[in-house]
């Protein structure tokens, strides 16, 4: 097979967006913009892959690393056109001979199946184009054919004349192309369009003149939206989510509220899994069989094990690793703790850096004090255990198997095994205090009020 290499376009700074943030760099559905476009481009395998960024856009490059380590920048330090901008990935690509797969960093609804299908068409010495019917061609470059269904030109809006604009067959942007025909050809195009742009559209009608095919490849409208504002990116929320609801509906979880169900691009859903209304799904999640996630949860870089029970209103935080049958309950925290299966923590609690055994049973309003103002430090809970309501556990400290901490307690050193530690204070009843407290404080406000 064709070796592959891809260069994705994210040197725009998305005026639009009204952001300091590069817009590839938004979000959608707990991934960005171009780590969507990149894990699409990364199920081809490419040996080589280049993002084009702007000056100071190193963030940019980051992001293309954390999706595919190898990826190397290429920096556009004047915006010419799309065909400038490839340009300037050709030193970066050196000697690389094979299908060079353009695509760009601000549409992240492109498939993996549209992409390999569109490079396994660009052979050696020819190019291939991925276009779509539009619902409404207006604003998008026409896909000009011959009798052959080939492309041999794509005609921009301004430059289209009346009967071009009534082509429905429209350019998406995305091409696969031979390395020695794009950098052949590259050189070649020209200027004299109406924004004094380098074109990479131009190289259609320069492959076809020198004799080379530019084939088709086609893909559904939705695939190839671009994000240029906060309108568009909700728009692309919005098909992400109900894309990924149905997809886990279909693989066996219950969402009894689908459309108030937001789920990230990496979430992993078991089967027999139900979701109540309004459970958020933040990136790194992972859900076993027959998990129970109660109404308002918010989850995040946690893994959650067969039969357990969340919520409602509890938050997972990275780190979490909640046990099977473990149950954690309303307006519990975890934060980078493992709870082990059969524990419970069902109210009110703050488990941050912590381990907890098999079947101990947190109290409600129990912290674990995990942070001394300057480092974390582990608190290590053992197997049944029983830690009594309001209970502060001052880490670093280990609680033995089988312990038992009264209620109230703040605790500061190891308990040992099947020991009872407390440290409440001592109980002082003064009889009739109350009574005479209320008189007292009756008579001041009489004789306040009578002033």
């Amino acid at each position: 097979m064709t070796e592959i290499a891809i260069i994705v376009l994210a040197a725009g700074k998305g005026t639009r967006m009204k952001s300091d943030l590069p817009k590839v760099l938004h979000r959608a559905a707990g991934r960005s913009l171009l780590g969507h476009a990149l894990h699409a481009a990364s199920a081809l395998n490419p040996k080589e892959a280049v993002v084009v960024i702007g000056p100071g856009m190193e963030a940019v490059a980051a992001e293309a690393r954390s999706v595919i380590p190898s990826a190397r920048q290429a920096v556009q330090v004047d915006r010419l056109g799309t065909g400038h901008a490839v340009s300037m990935a050709r030193e970066v690509l050196g000697g690389f001979a094979g299908t060079v797969l353009i695509l760009y960093g601000d549409v992240p609804l492109i498939s993996a199946r549209s992409l390999t299908h569109l490079a396994s068409l660009a052979g050696p010495g020819c190019m291939a184009v991925l276009g779509f019917e539009a619902a409404n061609p207006h604003g998008y470059g026409r896909l000009l054919r011959n009798f052959a269904g080939n492309v041999i030109a794509i005609r921009e809006e301004l430059d289209a004349s009346v009967e071009e604009k009534s082509i429905t067959l429209c350019n998406s942007g995305i091409i696969a192309i031979d390395s020695d025909l794009l950098w052949a050809l590259l050189p070649r195009i020209g200027n004299t369009n109406a924004k004094g742009e380098y074109y990479l559209t131009d190289l259609v009608e320069l492959a076809a003149t020198a004799g080379a095919t530019c084939a088709l490849a086609t893909c559904p409208e939705f695939e190839v939206a671009g994000v240029n504002d906060r309108v568009q990116l909700a728009g692309i929320e919005a098909t992400l989510q109900a894309a990924y609801r149905r997809m886990h509906m279909l693989n066996g979880a219950t969402l009894v509220s689908p459309d108030t169900v937001f789920f990230s691009a990496d979430t992993l859903i078991g089967r027999d899994v139900v979701i109540e209304p309004h459970v958020v799904f933040g990136p790194g999640v992972t859900v076993g069989d027959g998990v129970e996630i109660l109404a308002f949860s918010h989850i995040e870089g946690a893994t959650i094990c067969e039969g357990a029970r969340i919520g409602p209103y509890a938050r997972l935080r990275p780190g979490a690793e909640i046990g099977a049958e473990a149950h954690i309950g309303n307006f519990v925290e975890v934060k980078k703790s493992i709870i082990g299966k059969g524990a419970k923590a069902n109210h009110l609690t703050y488990i941050g850096d912590a381990r907890v055994g098999a079947k101990t049973n947190i109290g409600a309003g129990t912290i674990t004090c995990n942070y001394d103002g300057y480092e974390k430090h582990l608190t290590d809970i053992g197997e049944n255990v029983f830690v009594g309501s309001n209970t502060a556990l001052v880490a670093p400290v280990k609680i033995g198997n089988g312990a038992s901490i009264a209620a109230g307690s703040v605790i500061t050193r190891n308990v040992p095994a099947d020991a009872l530690a407390m440290t409440r204070p001592g109980l002082e009843i003064r009889d009739g205090w109350a009574a005479r407290y209320r008189e007292i404080k009756a008579a001041k406000k009489a004789a306040k009020n009578k002033t």
